[in-house]
């Protein structure tokens, strides 16, 4: 199977919900066994449009980011704060 860019993934998934797209960034922080945790950092006024009321548009970045991991042997986790 080829490899997958999970940080491009999570990357277009954010990138048309924020406002400020110059201040959004997305980093794997650790790729050990089988466990990619990645970071996404977005301006202060993005971050309720990213996580949404009670965190249904994270939840669903997540849901779409783990079928994705799970198609390739993978567990994504993903966690959202802002500068």
């Amino acid at each position: 199977m080829n490899t997958m860019n999970f940080e491009k993934l999570v990357n277009d998934l954010v990138l048309p919900l924020v406002v400020h797209p110059e201040d959004m960034v997305v980093k794997t922080f650790s790729e050990e066994d089988d466990i990619i945790m990645i970071q996404v950092m977005v301006h202060a006024e993005d971050l309720g449009r990213v996580i949404g009321k009670k965190g249904r548009v994270i939840n669903a970045v997540r849901t779409i980011a783990y079928a994705c991991g799970a198609r390739h042997g993978k567990k994504i986790e993903i966690s959202v704060d802002s500068f």
